[in-house]
């Protein structure tokens, strides 16, 4: 399946949840927040949500700062 993610097409297995699009990625225990088709999706969903084809996903990196 196809989606979009940070802006740039991504090629994805059906079938695939969050929890493991974060695992390819490498950003497993990141501070991170993602947005799935304009809407914020708590990390306890992560694992129960299932990806769709034309997803749009954008995942941020919470940076802390002083």
């Amino acid at each position: 399946m196809q989606i979009t993610l940070n802006g740039e097409k991504k090629s994805l297995d059906d079938g695939t949840h969050l929890s493991q699009l974060i695992e390819q990625l490498g950003i497993e225990g990141k501070r991170i927040a993602i947005e799935l088709n304009r809407e914020i999706i708590p990390k306890s969903e992560h694992a129960s949500y299932e990806i769709k084809d034309g997803d749009t996903i954008e995942i941020v990196h919470a940076i802390g700062g002083g």
